[in-house]
């Protein structure tokens, strides 16, 4: 038994964009009758939210650094059902991480790959004409077994452009899905850790319907849906992640949004119960929850409103005094002590912590993580190695607690966030993946 037919739509760095292809795409192929399942190659929160806006479905991340095959099989068996999948690389086609973890370097290709996706490759061909063609002939070759689909030659200049672009395709043997003109006003918005939400698009419908006319004008559709294809099924959703507690109370609104479909799916396959809350609505946890958890989001452009959250806070520290709270990233700067905004103003957080960070004073933090923790948090024991992600530009100013986890990088790195604990309350700043070895 096989997966739906899939591609992966790739190119050859960020900024291309592949990502309003794919939204368009997804929608085009939807209004055509078809069952779309989106996925998402690499570490991503925002993407999938948009893919699911757009396609009617929910959309997973595939992980080939951070999931073992058993993870990345489960995940893919969600496409069951869907008539064609199309899947959103990451960044270039083959960036990745220079070492590989237990599985690979988490290159879009290695997750092409493992699924048997054709690659469609977007490229952005203003200032060019045939030598277009050299790239992506580059990307071509430069795995022979990669399955290859062709090209959606984007920002197209004029017919003239079009057609020596195109000559340059023909020579190389590369087909031409598509071609689309230059167009400004097909942009997403964004801020500091790339599109903004879903949730937060003053117009998403009718930009997604837009694309998908667009796509719909300018893209062979019916030359996509005869290039996909895939690889053997995976195994069944039992290899999903299980739930770290029964009733878990989920931080879920602007400022804390960014969990993996996966995970959640997981929890819900397991019986797990998942009640959702809002803290910018100064909501408190459910009561009877057995677990708080709070996942990461942007609190530093809404902290004045969480700390004024009373309700918010109050049945926090609440249920924190006999039941397990844990924090990522945003979350984690939610739980300490103080957060000091871009301008410099330091707001109270929950104090569950003695974490102080700073969206001042910015740093970069991007890249894969390897924790191995010092002590249980929800779901894990002390001595059990997880993969996870960390994105974010805030740092941190004070971290006064014992560390939850020694913190390694892609290439075996040590680093000082180490996570902190405290009582029954835990923070990262790393977002969960998988357990390594799953």
């Amino acid at each position: 038994m096989t997966n739906p037919p899939g591609l992966l739509i790739s190119a050859p760095s960020s900024g291309t964009g592949k990502t309003t292809v794919m939204l368009g795409l997804l929608r085009a192929l939807a209004e055509d009758g078809l069952t779309v399942q989106p996925f998402k190659s690499g570490p991503d929160y925002i993407d999938p939210a948009f893919h699911r806006a757009a396609a009617g479905r929910a959309s997973f991340n595939l992980d080939s650094w951070a999931m073992g095959a058993p993870l990345l099989g489960a995940i893919a068996a969600q496409a069951k059902g869907a008539d064609i999948v199309v899947a959103e690389g990451s960044m270039g086609l083959f960036d990745g991480v220079a070492k590989p973890g237990e599985q690979g370097h988490g290159s879009s290709a290695e997750t092409a790959l493992r699924m048997g996706w054709p690659v469609v490759l977007v490229l952005d061909v203003g200032g060019q004409a045939q030598s277009a063609a050299a790239t992506a002939l580059g990307f071509r070759m430069y795995n022979p077994d990669l399955p290859f689909a062709g090209v959606i030659l984007n920002r197209c200049a004029s017919p003239r452009h079009e057609r020596l672009t195109r000559l340059g395709m023909e020579r190389a043997g590369l087909p031409v899905l598509g071609v689309l003109p230059r167009r400004g006003d097909l942009t997403l918005p964004e801020r500091h850790l790339g599109l903004i939400q879903a949730v937060e698009h003053p117009d998403l419908e009718s930009a997604i319907a837009g694309y998908a006319a667009f796509l719909r004008a300018h893209v062979d559709l019916e030359a996509i849906k005869r290039a996909a294809s895939s690889g053997p099924m995976g195994p069944s959703s039992a290899a999903l992640p299980r739930p770290p507690a029964q009733r878990i109370a989920l931080a879920r609104d602007a400022a804390f949004s960014f969990t993996y479909p996966h995970l959640l799916e997981g929890w819900r396959a397991a019986g797990a119960e998942i009640v959702p809350f809002s803290p910018l609505a100064d909501e408190a946890p459910a009561r009877d929850a057995d677990l708080v958890w709070l996942p990461g989001g942007y609190p530093e452009l809404h902290a004045a409103t969480l700390a004024a959250a009373d309700r918010f806070l109050t049945g926090l520290r609440n249920h924190a005094e006999t039941r397990p709270v844990h924090g990522e990233c945003g979350g984690y700067m939610a739980l300490g002590e103080g957060l000091i905004d871009k301008d410099g103003t330091r707001h109270r957080m929950a104090g569950l912590l003695g974490l102080v960070t700073s969206y001042e004073k910015r740093k970069f933090n991007l890249g894969y993580r390897r924790a191995e923790l010092l002590a249980d948090m929800p779901g894990f024991s002390a001595g059990t190695a997880l993969r996870g992600h960390e994105f974010h530009y805030s740092s941190i100013v004070e971290q006064p607690d014992v560390p939850l986890a020694r913190v390694f990088d892609a290439e075996g790195a040590e680093g000082p966030q180490t996570g902190s604990r405290r009582g029954h309350v835990t923070g990262t700043f790393f977002h969960l993946i998988a357990e390594a070895s799953a």
